[in-house]
């Protein structure tokens, strides 16, 4: 089952922005070059919306320690972040975004 996002054009190129699904789950969407990617917006390190970070390389810094995340895999790419986030697959239909429904309960 997907889950709907938000419109694409709500996530301009180069630009994060923050949903909050229904289940309370707050998800970053990123808009790269390649397209677009989600990720966890909570940093794995400190209470910290990775959605008020900045996007450099293809990574998101978080802007509470600096650290970074890979957007694309959510693995830990900058100290003090060592765990990684949840990543989650983007689609695109009628000019909408979606993620995969995930079972929160294996989290």
């Amino acid at each position: 089952m997907s889950i709907r996002l938000c419109p694409a054009s709500d996530v301009p190129l180069c630009e994060v922005r923050r949903v909050e699904l229904a289940d309370g789950r707050e998800i970053a969407i990123y808009h790269l070059d390649d397209g677009f990617h989600a990720t966890d917006d909570l940093c794995s390190h400190g209470e910290a919306f990775l959605s008020d970070g900045e996007i450099e390389d293809g990574q998101i810094v978080c802007p509470y320690h600096m650290g970074a995340f890979d957007i694309r895999t959510g693995e830990a790419t900058m100290a003090p972040c060592h765990i990684p986030i949840r990543s989650y697959r983007v689609t695109e239909d009628g000019g909408e975004l979606f993620i995969e429904s995930v079972d929160v309960s294996s989290t």
